[in-house]
């Protein structure tokens, strides 16, 4: 029999356990807030009823920074995607606590929600904020900032669309700006060879145990090119 091709991903599936709260936001708040996964494009306009700017985060954890960049900036449209449900459950449960209209949840594989849900040219930002680094050289074939996930960012991209990344080990940074910087069709908006500063990003919890552990932090902002 023919092997089935299995993808490397970028990610260990660790459930982990529901808290109370987390199944009852989980439970109320889906229909609200969640995109189920489907192989068909999604009409993002009737979706938020709305033609605002769209932020798309790939993997938020548990959703506390997504969920302040909503609150803070009601002229936008958030999507976040996120493989972990009890960081879905959380994130459901500020949302419905603020009664934010400006989000929607997908719990499923980016790349995948990308290739078949999300429509070509139809994003203004695509955030990935602390996605795992796999420092180990052996499993760096997992990271998920490589040459073909920068195109389909690309691809899914308005011209002059924002690719913003951040992490806090300085291997990943020198890695994925390298990375960004042979991409075709981007451009670095610090400046070639430069990190971003004063994003304002909100912070995370990743964030918050690297700087615990001594760690700094490396923000990359590329734009998309109008013309390639």
């Amino acid at each position: 029999m023919e092997a089935r091709h299995r993808t490397i991903k970028s990610y260990v599936l660790r459930q982990g356990r529901l808290t109370r709260g987390q199944q009852q936001a989980l439970e109320k708040l889906w229909p609200v807030y969640g995109i189920d996964f489907k192989a068909e494009l999604l009409d993002l306009d009737t979706l938020f009823k709305s033609s605002a700017p769209i932020v798309l985060e790939v993997g938020f954890g548990n959703g506390d920074s997504l969920f302040q960049q909503a609150v803070s900036n009601p002229n936008n449209s958030y999507i976040g995607i996120e493989v972990h449900r009890p960081g879905v459950g959380h994130l459901l449960h500020l949302a419905g606590n603020a009664g934010i209209t400006n989000l929607r949840v997908i719990n499923h594989d980016a790349v995948e929600v990308l290739q078949l849900q999300i429509p070509d040219q139809s994003l203004d930002c695509v955030q990935l904020f602390f996605p795992d680094p796999w420092h180990k050289k052996r499993h760096h074939k997992r990271r998920i900032v490589k040459a073909e996930f920068i195109r389909l960012v690309y691809q899914k991209l308005k011209p002059g669309g924002l690719f913003h990344l951040a992490t806090d080990w300085q291997d990943y940074a020198e890695y994925m700006l390298a990375e960004m910087e042979q991409a075709e069709g981007f451009s670095n908006f610090a400046g070639k060879g430069n990190y971003a500063e004063n994003t304002g990003r909100p912070s995370t919890k990743f964030e918050h145990r690297g700087q615990r552990l001594g760690h700094g932090v490396w923000d990359l902002v590329f734009r998309k090119n109008s013309v390639v």
